[in-house]
């Protein structure tokens, strides 16, 4: 095998489809190597000038449905690849198709050149069909596992594992668990990465088994994506991936062992898929707890740690639901015993208080007493229990990423991901296919190839920044426009419902306010917007990543993934921070109101706050979004399977084999998770940012989740074939993604509370204003709060282009949302010294509260260790193991080095055997 050349150049991306018209060349004829690093492939042989390409052996469907073998029943099938008969294509796009066929022969030639063993037959269903069957032999997989440096057992784990402090509760504990009799507890193992030439010293008890079908799958699919298809010139093409997008396979796919709903009849078959589906998919299990060893098993480490979360997520949410719900109850009781709630109700006080008019000239005075049950509904969320929750969820929210370390480092010992570093990632076959400049690895020393400069890689990430930034900036304006809604709708809707004479409404008039009216309409649109705005920027963001090409499939998700945070965080929640921290807030006063573009007079808030604006604009967007996503990870994969039966539906009594009745299912993403990923990190926004303003946030979110998990459980077990196991680590990068949500947090609840809520304002009244020198009353109270916190206006002082169109001659003082001097004072209009205690108490509130709870957060984080000490003890063990097993094995051949011999000449092998022991490797 020789190196890397510097005109070689390996590339995926097919060319157009005139200029392969143009320029077909017989693939037999071709006489250059294609090149790839030993340490990626080193089964690869470049398949010689004028060598017969080998081709798949053609063999019958042996009646058996669920063979998961070749005819013979003795190779495994450990990837399926599914194709059209290029024969029985259409005539007249012959030259299309020809190539077609070209490359696919010569890529299954590369295939069975590596190593790899194929099976091709006839589908039974359509006839133009037809599935090669791939196996890897022993020595391929030995190969194979030590190039992805795969780790299996050396012996039995001798730890003796410590008891559950709730053991003693078993008897009703293990009701919620998988029953064992189905889904037996494995035996742990201590492993190491595998080498061939220790294979002796690694726990083979049968090799049949030894690779599990997971590990086996996964190997298969480093290998397609790296066989060449086409050389031309110095352009070599290679990869599964262009091939399937290409056309030249309809599919890809490692296949289930089983159906989901039926046991297989073939002999030694574990039924694992249909042992999922019954212990963890069917609905009848949903309280049951999830079995990971086996998922982990059957569908590899990524999708393992992912239901891991989720499930660690749902648990401690349970925790969160139980206290918000306990908040809410604590404020749906006490709202009848507010009494600025009655003030605002009763007909003496709020009813004698005429408001000034929330818009110019056509808008009308009102009684305050008309949003009586607005000011009842706001006392559910705006009350001391919120602050509490508030300050409980800043605590919760850093106990459960301390917790989910914790049981994340656990999960990594167990499932053999420990020191699964960034060296032990292959690169991306669409990196490998660009790489044209030369360098040294800072890492390693040794001189590699990559595919840009560094002055390249700085401009291609320059553009992928100004894109992003451009889409948040037209997000933005998107606000800017609902927002100017909102300010036209509030004008017309305080037109109307203000009538006196609205007799259509008469049965909704109390609960149907301006406000109100113009939030519910708003959040609706922007639910819309966020949804289109979505599909529009998920293009444009696998577009960005794609043309930054990053080197491994970890990073390559890890910018994508911080792609679209930034724009779903922007996109989600900028309505919210709006409602939150910015409407109500610069609105001046009736004489000299604040417009916004020169013509849109700022809205302002209820005059309990904006609080309850707020928890509409969450709950119509959580639940929308747990709507909508339900719809559309079930609805669709089912409709979708249901079309695509009826339209390949045979007579019912032919054989349907394994491999075809898995090509009837939906393909997965190829982003895979990290759609169910975002969708999670954005509720666990809503669950932390807005917690105050919404207590119930965490219960929505409790159980949504529960039927998230048994959805997404069944949706990838009955609905999608089966996944290409893929090794992880961690959650990647939406761990720093949910510990930064953390931090700012705390800053968002502390100033809802201050900012948003009326908490602190009638804190100050209580303690300060309700008594001497400011007030009247002998003791604190409440009484009178209303009427201090409303300002008054004199109507003669309304400019000409805000006054009203028709004023009653009895008004002559109208109220506003404010603290003010009144008219007449020698500083009329300008705050008083309410304002000023107000915003006093609002920056000290903030600045303990943040003080507190950050440091608490801190000796939390301090105090919990991220890694369990009985964890370290056994990582400790595995490597001490793995240590004397390589200084055993160096023992024997330095032993066999000293062993004297008769002949002072060294034969050929001796001399050989010399040098294998001086380069060993200690």
């Amino acid at each position: 095998m020789r190196t890397m050349s510097d005109n070689d150049i390996l590339e995926m991306d097919s060319l157009s489809g005139s200029e392969d018209l143009e320029g077909d060349v017989d693939i037999d004829m071709i006489n250059e190597d294609v090149v790839y690093p030993e340490e990626f492939l080193p089964t690869y042989h470049s398949i010689k000038e004028g060598s017969t390409v080998a081709k798949a052996h053609l063999a019958e469907f042996n009646d058996k449905p669920d063979s998961l073998f070749f005819n013979d029943g003795v190779r495994r099938i450990d990837c399926i690849l599914v194709y059209e008969d290029e024969d029985k294509q259409n005539f007249e796009k012959r030259h299309t198709f020809q190539r077609r066929k070209r490359r696919r022969e010569y890529f299954e030639a590369s295939l069975m050149k590596m190593g790899m063993e194929l099976e091709a037959t006839r589908s039974v269903i359509d006839g133009k069909l037809t599935f090669v069957k791939v196996h890897m032999p022993w020595n391929v997989l030995c190969t194979y596992a030590e190039v992805l440096h795969i780790k299996l057992p050396i012996q039995p784990n001798d730890l003796a594992s410590r008891p559950s402090p709730w053991h003693f509760l078993s008897c009703i504990t293990k009701h919620f668990y998988p029953n064992e009799e189905l889904i037996s507890k494995e035996t742990e193992f201590f492993t190491a990465p595998f080498e061939k030439d220790r294979l002796e010293y690694f726990y083979v008890k049968d090799k049949d088994i030894f690779f599990t079908p997971s590990m086996r799958s996964r190997m298969a699919y480093y290998i397609l994506s790296r066989a060449p298809y086409e050389i031309r010139g110095n352009i070599k093409k290679f990869g599964i991936t262009k091939l399937l997008d290409g056309g030249v396979y309809k599919a890809a796919y490692p296949l289930h062992d089983c159906r989901f709903n039926v046991m297989s009849k073939e002999e030694g078959c574990p039924n694992e898929r249909y042992l999922l589906y019954q212990e963890w998919a069917h609905p009848k299990s949903f309280y049951k707890m999830q079995p990971l060893d086996l998922i982990r098993k059957y569908y590899g480490e990524k999708i393992g740690i992912y239901f891991a979360w989720l499930g660690f997520y749902t648990v401690m949410l349970a925790l969160a639901a139980v206290v918000g719900l306990g908040c809410f109850i604590y404020g749906y009781k006490t709202q009848e015993t507010s009494t600025w709630s009655k003030e605002v109700c009763d007909p003496e006080i709020g009813g004698r208080i005429v408001m000034c008019p929330q818009c110019d000239k056509e808008c009308k005075y009102w009684r305050l007493n008309s949003t009586c049950e607005a000011s009842k509904k706001l006392c559910i969320f705006d009350n001391f229990g919120t602050l509490v929750f508030a300050v409980f969820m800043a605590i919760w929210v850093t106990l459960f990423l301390e917790f989910w370390k914790r049981y994340q480092a656990e999960l990594e010992y167990e499932w053999d991901t420990v020191e699964f570093l960034e060296q032990e990632q292959p690169p991306r076959p669409e990196y490998e296919a660009k790489c044209i400049y030369e360098r040294k690895n800072p890492v390693t020393g040794v001189k590699e190839k990559v595919p840009f400069t560094a002055c390249g890689r700085c401009v291609r990430v320059s553009i992928g920044i100004g894109t992003v930034l451009f889409w948040i900036l037209l997000i933005l304006a998107s606000i800017v426009a609902i927002i100017v809604y909102r300010l036209a709708a509030f004008f017309a809707f305080s037109a109307k419902l203000r009538a006196q004479d609205l007799k259509e409404l008469e049965p909704l008039k109390e609960y149907v306010t301006p406000q109100m009216a113009t939030a519910v309409t708003a959040s609706l649109i922007s639910f819309v917007v966020i949804m289109i705005l979505n599909m529009l920027y998920e293009r444009v963001a696998i577009w960005i990543t794609n043309f930054e090409l990053p080197r491994t499939k970890t990073d390559y998700e890890n910018s994508l993934t911080l792609k679209m945070f930034l724009f779903q965080f922007v996109n989600y929640y900028s309505s919210c921070f709006y409602i939150a921290f910015a409407k109500g807030k610069f609105v001046g006063y009736p004489g000299d109101p604040v417009y916004l573009l020169g013509k849109y007079r700022n809205e302002e808030c209820d005059p309990g706050g904006c609080l309850i604006e707020l928890t509409t604009q969450l709950s119509i967007i959580m639940g929308g979004k747990a709507i909508w996503n339900n719809i559309q990870e079930v609805l669709l994969p089912w409709v979708k399977n249901l079309f695509f039966r009826h339209c390949t539906r045979v007579a019912s009594q032919k054989v349907i084999p394994r491999w075809e009745q898995d090509y009837q299912l939906q393909a997965i993403s190829k982003l895979g998770l990290f759609y169910e990923y975002l969708e999670m990190v954005i509720q666990f926004g809503f669950v932390t940012l807005f917690v105050a303003s919404f207590p119930l946030a965490p219960v929505l979110a409790l159980v949504n989740n529960l039927f998230e998990i048994r959805v997404d459980a069944w949706k990838i077990t009955t609905q999608f074939r089966r996944i290409v196991p893929e090794k992880a680590q961690d959650i990647g990068a939406w761990q720093p993604i949910l510990q930064g949500i953390a931090i700012l947090a705390v800053a968002t609840n502390a100033m809802i509370i201050a900012f948003t809520s009326d908490m602190i304002p009638r804190l100050v009244y209580y303690w300060s204003f309700s008594v001497p020198p400011y007030g009247d009353h002998t003791t604190h109270t409440m009484e009178g709060y209303i009427n201090s916190s409303l300002s008054t206006f004199n109507t003669n002082d309304f400019s000409n282009h805000s006054r009203p169109l028709s004023t009653p001659g009895n008004i002559t003082t109208c109220r506003y949302r404010d603290f003010r001097y009144p008219p007449g004072h020698r500083k009329e209009y300008e705050f008083n010294m309410y304002y000023w205690h107000v915003i006093a108490a609002k920056m000290a509130f903030i600045i303990v509260v943040e003080h507190i709870v950050y440091l608490t957060k801190f000796i939390l984080s301090y105090v919990i260790p991220d890694v369990p000490y009985a964890v370290k003890e056994q990582i400790k063990r595995e490597k001490y193991l793995t240590q004397v097993i390589l200084h055993e094995t160096n023992l024997k051949l330095v032993s066999r080095r000293l062993k004297p011999t008769q002949d002072d000449t060294m034969n050929l092998s001796e001399e050989k055997l010399a040098k294998e022991e001086i380069e060993l490797d200690f």
